[in-house]
């Protein structure tokens, strides 16, 4: 079974909080641009949950 985490981050903070998201066994799925406010990113994250 997997988990799913939805960020939205500027920009310039996606590169870090991907980063520290990837060192504790969570993987990119998407990155997608935040059109709602017209900046920045919406990152999925999935990782293999412990059943």
């Amino acid at each position: 079974m997997y988990e799913y985490k939805v960020v939205v981050a500027p920009v310039k903070e996606a590169e870090n909080e991907m980063n520290k998201l990837g060192k504790i066994g969570w993987k990119v799925v998407t990155v997608s641009p935040n059109i709602a406010v017209g900046h920045g990113v919406v990152i999925t994250f999935e990782r293999e949950r412990d059943c």
